[in-house]
């Protein structure tokens, strides 16, 4: 029998739903689990579930077209190009596949250069100078390279006059027209001010930079001189409006300088290209990269450029800061997510760094696979077929409000100090992003940021592959000035944990924490799996007792396998009758420190008075468990 479709809808047979009837549902799952008491309300679910961000905004669990923001977000290629900087989106040939290469040894760079080029990059990046490649070996690092189809960005720091001066010879030399040469010559004094510290008398190479910028317009007009370089605040461990506050503030310190210099304002303009860093969290890559074209829009406008003019020329780069050393292979999943949220954000170039850097320089295989995470997600995913794919989202159009909302507050409170110069040298940028790096690491410690295969699921048994140590980059400090910002990564404290262990592990044996396993397995295992995942992250091992409850037999296979700490796991019932004699038994059999797996609830004074130390449950504070506990453990 055949149903005439015409005038159905699907929608007309079920009766329309109401925000408050899903809060009064929520409410009654929130109940059971405990996150809700009987005296909750229905209108605080939303607030029960919310998370908030580093800059302030809370990510809420329900978005509506209510939460789109007031006068929309324009067109794909329109001002405010929150939508993107042009109209085709990445268009038939996709983003720039831009890949970075920074190894001293200029012979095998040329050759890592040529691979990366013949199997899908479309442009490089080459860190020069001291710890990256001599600025004389530019000519056999490019030696094969066509300088007028694949562009070269550089990054030289104090030296990007020299490397610049060595890549204009380079293509006057094989006869490459001004006009045919592209990338940017990535001149950053405040960035590089930023890095390695500021100079009393000011940023130095603000005046060269301007100087290379009016040498651009003049003769190359399809290279950019300058790089705003957003990362030393995300790798300092600032927050998404940090970074982009920072980053607006640069610019417009740029604009005056190149201004002041003799430029026009739309030819300054084209001389700036935003460098951000992206990570594991999509979503803020992409209301981050959103965010900072409407702003930089904003910026252009109020000072007078054409609506044309004020698109932002984006690179987009996978963080350094959210690289682990410790399960590498993760950094490959991290990596992809990152690039997904600068493709989606609409980048107009992307790094991905290889999942390899923490250990070293990286090799064939790393190289590859971070130049075909960007192929796969082009080609395979259909990504560069959307424009603006996270368009309308009521998520993402929302979070990139309050996330330029947040940052702009912050760009004109540095403005007010008198410019992202003056507030370096004053110390404003250091102090708010050292607070930022203290939430971050507090919510890392406690596992609310969990670091897979670092704080969540480490593997004790995995060989770290070997690679050939990169040279350290040499960042003078000047005499006198301000110093400069840290460069940290999240996974610090755990990696610290770790290493301590491995070396103990090496001079005598591997930490171990005993987990006594009371009752049955189907009482124990719950907690047991949590004990061992928590105490594995500090690099222990988790021998377990087996199900039981004899104090005596427990006791001795705690002494027999050598831990100076235990654990006890088990359900809330087995704990009231059993927790007590086997806490006593394990410290009569030397046990320096006892845990007990789970929340101490009522009966925490006679837990103390039986011998247990503390509680180890979700949302503790997993890095100082574990400090404690490798200090009971003589771990040193």
């Amino acid at each position: 029998m055949s149903v005439p479709s015409a005038g159905l809808s699907l929608a007309a047979d079920f009766p329309e739903a109401t925000r408050a009837e899903w809060q009064q549902l929520v409410l009654g799952v929130l109940r059971k689990s405990g996150v809700a008491t009987e005296a909750s309300a229905a209108g605080e679910v939303e607030e029960l579930l919310a998370t908030r961000t580093y800059d302030g905004p809370l990510i809420r669990p329900l978005y509506t077209a209510d939460d789109l923001p007031a006068g929309g977000v324009g067109l794909p290629g329109l001002a405010p190009f929150v939508r993107g900087g042009r109209p085709q989106g990445a268009g038939a040939t996709g983003w720039d596949v831009r890949a970075l290469h920074a190894g001293p040894d200029a012979k095998l760079a040329a050759d890592a250069v040529l691979t990366d080029l013949e199997n899908g990059a479309t442009s490089l990046w080459l860190r020069l100078g001291p710890g990256g490649l001599p600025i004389d070996a530019l000519a056999t690092v490019l030696g094969e390279v066509y300088l007028d189809l694949a562009p070269v960005v550089l990054e030289a720091g104090a030296r990007t006059p020299a490397a610049a001066e060595e890549l204009f010879r380079l293509a006057a030399a094989r006869g490459v027209p001004g006009s045919q040469l592209a990338g940017s010559l990535g001149a950053d004094p405040i960035g590089l001010a930023a890095r390695a510290g500021l100079p009393a008398d000011g940023p130095v190479g603000l005046a060269e930079a301007a100087a290379l910028a009016a040498r651009c317009v003049a003769e190359f007009p399809g290279v950019r001189a300058l790089v705003v370089d957003a990362q030393p605040y995300h790798r300092a461990g600032g927050s998404d409006a940090e970074e982009l506050g920072a980053s607006l503030a640069t610019g417009v310190a740029y604009l005056r300088a190149l201004t002041d210099a003799g430029l026009s304002l739309p030819e300054a303009l084209g001389q700036l290209e935003f460098r951000y860093a992206v990570t594991a969290d999509q979503f803020s890559s992409i209301a981050k990269l959103r965010a900072a074209r409407r702003l930089w829009s904003r910026v252009a406008q109020v000072c007078g450029a054409e609506p044309a003019e004020r698109a932002q020329r984006q690179h987009a780069v996978t963080s350094a800061a959210m690289m682990t050393r410790r399960d590498p292979w993760v950094n490959m999943l991290r990596t992809t997510l990152a690039c997904f949220g600068a493709g989606v954000g609409g980048a107009d170039a992307v790094t991905v760094l290889p999942f390899d850097t923490r250990l070293g320089l990286p090799d064939d295989f790393s190289r590859r696979i971070a130049r075909n995470t960007q192929t796969l997600l082009q080609e395979e995913s259909s990504l560069i077929r959307v424009i603006d794919p996270a368009g309308g989202s009521w998520f993402v159009e929302s979070l990139t409000a309050e996330l330029a909302e947040a940052a702009w507050a912050w760009f004109t409170e540095i403005e007010r100090a008198g410019g992202i110069v003056a507030a370096l040298r004053s110390g404003l940028v250091a102090e708010r992003i050292a607070a930022t790096r203290a939430k971050r690491a507090e919510a890392i410690a406690h596992r609310r940021d969990p670091l897979t295969g670092v704080s969540e699921f480490p593997n004790l048994a995995e060989a770290l592959p070997e690679r050939i140590p990169a040279p350290a980059e040499e960042l003078v400090a000047p005499a006198g000035g301000t110093p400069g910002l840290p460069e940290i990564h999240y996974d610090a404290d755990f990696e610290a944990l770790r290493s301590r262990a491995d070396a103990h592990a090496t001079a005598a044996a591997r930490p171990v924490v005993f987990l006594a396993t009371l009752g049955s397995a189907a009482a124990s295992t719950a907690r047991a799996t949590f004990a061992a995942n928590l105490f594995q992250a500090g690099g222990f091992e988790t021998p377990t007792s087996g199900p039981g409850t004899d104090p005596a037999a427990i006791a001795a296979a705690f002494t027999a396998s050598g831990a100076a700490v235990a654990c006890l796991c088990s359900g809330d019932k087995v704990y009231a009758e059993h927790a007590a004699p086997v806490a006593r038994a394990l410290r009569d059999a030397g046990a320096r420190r006892v845990w007990l797996a789970g929340q101490p609830g009522s009966r925490a004074q006679a837990d103390a008075e039986a011998g247990i130390d503390g509680y180890v449950f979700t949302g503790c504070n997993a890095v100082a468990v574990l400090q404690a506990t490798q200090a009971e453990a003589g771990v040193r």
